[in-house]
């Protein structure tokens, strides 16, 4: 049998954003994903066909012994299968990645060594300290701190380390912490020397402790600091105080329960983290192909040479599968030759864009109502206009278009339903604490609270955020709490709502608005 390749692969420290383009890659051609315990679980959705092997590892229990995992790269590598091994951080740098290469070696099973960022930078990074810094350290020193330098059997020379200078970062080093500060100082490090802890580091659920060698420990202890944790130790770590910036974005420690669904969450949750907070994703509705098609391929085919024709478009989901029955009968954006093109938000103007299609008209609010009152000045005498759209969703256009005089033909091209087998994770969620659950949609607020079981006592100690007031008109109707409705109704405006109320300290003031602001 033909032998495969086993890539070891850094994934970085824990954002999933620090994995390499070549760890993508590889990632995407992976028969069997073997993986650690501190990484990010979105990264394995890289591979969605792959076999995933948990291997993860920590202090006093493993899934797998080292020699195990040797023995299974080298089996599924003589197996003839493509293997990515997947190690926090970097496979080089205290990631035993060395004895893995070894072992395949050895097999003669073929290997690749994709680096990743190690932890040892990228965390000190994410807490505002750089490991080397003009005119304060010009050298950097990575040790394991898993070896107690008090119990005699260490081969870390620390009495040199103490005199070196420079930057001293020891990974894994928490528990071992004392005895580190202990000999450090016995060995002449002055007890002055910045020292940071740096826990969780690049997650969002970092923290950060700093102090000094005198002290650290029990700042560390009273802060309730536990591993993972990296120790930054020298005087770049006296830089965080004027350049943190990870911990200090509008949302940071917030949590954010995103309820749209998982083909659509992914922009809100980049804005989401990218402005600090947890995003915790719990879809509250599935997109989903219609059984039958029947409909909609008979309208687009009887609409093709109408003449005086509209299609309009309420969401990037009814352009991707209008595009899909296109395609299905033979044919594409010519099929628009002719049509005056609507798109409800600049999300679905973006997806028309993107396909080649420049909408004719695109309204300044995507409210239904106001859509309507823009619309109302045209003459619709006469005019034939295809509505695209969910399975259930709302008729207000089509009513409003067709007292206008439209010949209106609102036609599903998808559907729209409550996810199954999601309530225990929806508690679990709801257990840890959320601080603000967004809705993008009535859908959402309406499935959530069946997933719930309508128990709307799990979203009295949250914050409630709409997207705009036709979802926070739902909320209300179903006995909810609004706090928050976005002013700009698309993500990018319901994430600024959440900035702007976040710093304007209304989620520390009594007594929230029972009508919600608009922000």
């Amino acid at each position: 049998m033909e032998k495969g390749t086993v890539y070891l692969v850094g994934a970085g420290p824990g954002d999933p954003g620090l994995l390499t383009r070549k760890g993508e890659w590889v990632m995407g051609m992976a028969d069997v994903v073997v993986y650690d315990r501190l990484l990010d679980p979105s990264l394995l959705a890289l591979a969605p066909d792959a076999e995933t092997v948990f291997v993860g590892k920590e202090r006093g229990r493993q899934a797998l012994r080292q020699s195990e995992i040797n023995d299974l790269l080298v089996s599924e590598g003589l197996a003839g299968k493509t293997v990515v091994r997947l190690k926090g951080g970097d496979p080089f740098v205290f990631g035993r990645g060395g004895e893995e290469a070894q072992a395949l070696a050895a097999a003669g099973v073929p290997f690749e060594v994709v680096p990743g960022v190690t932890s040892a930078v990228a965390a000190a990074a994410y807490a505002g300290i750089p490991v080397t810094h003009r005119g304060i350290s010009t050298s950097v020193t990575i040790v394991t701190g898993s070896e107690d330098p008090t119990k005699g059997q260490t081969s870390t020379d620390w009495a040199a380390l103490a005199k070196t200078g420079g930057t001293l970062v020891a990974l894994m080093g928490w528990a071992t912490l004392p005895g580190i500060v202990e000999t450090l100082n016995a060995n002449g490090m002055s007890a002055d020397t910045p020292v940071a802890l740096v826990q969780w580091g690049t997650w969002s659920r970092q923290r950060t402790v700093t102090g000094n060698l005198a002290n650290i420990v029990e700042r560390g202890r009273q802060a309730g600091i536990g591993a993972p944790v990296i120790v930054v130790i020298g005087e770049v770590a006296g830089l965080r105080e004027e350049i943190g910036w990870f911990d200090r974005r509008p949302l940071w420690g917030k949590r954010a329960l995103v309820t749209r669904s998982r083909t659509q969450a992914s922009r809100l949750i980049e804005l989401l983290t990218g402005m600090g907070a947890e995003a915790v994703e719990l879809p509250a509705i599935e997109i989903g192909p219609l059984d039958d098609y029947s409909d909609l391929d008979r309208m687009l085919k009887e609409t093709a040479s109408a003449s005086h024709r509209w299609v309009i478009f309420s969401s990037v989901n009814s352009v991707e599968y209008v595009w899909q029955r296109l395609r299905s009968m033979g044919m594409d954006a010519r099929y628009f030759a002719g049509a005056t093109v609507g798109a409800i938000g600049p999300a679905t103007g973006r997806a028309l864009r993107e396909r080649g299609i420049e909408p004719d008209f695109v309204p300044k609010r995507s409210v239904s109502e106001e859509v309507i009152a823009e619309l109302s000045e045209l003459d619709w005498t006469g005019k034939q206009v295809l509505l695209p759209g969910s399975a259930i969703g709302r008729d207000t256009l089509a009513l409003g278009l067709a007292s206008l005089g439209a010949e209106v033909h609102k036609v599903p091209a998808y559907t729209n339903t409550r996810p199954v087998d999601v309530e225990e994770r929806a508690r679990e969620a709801f257990k840890v604490g959320i601080d603000v659950v967004t809705f993008t949609s009535s859908s959402t607020v309406r499935n959530l609270l069946d997933i719930l079981g309508n128990d709307r006592r799990l979203l009295e100690e949250s914050l409630i955020a709409c997207i705009g007031p036709i979802t926070a008109a739902t909320a209300h109707e179903l006995g909810l709490r609004v706090d928050i409705v976005a002013a700009e109704h698309n993500v990018e405006g319901l994430a600024d709502a959440l900035v702007t109320y976040f710093a304007a300290g209304a989620a520390e003031s009594a007594g929230r608005p029972n009508g919600g602001t608009t922000c």
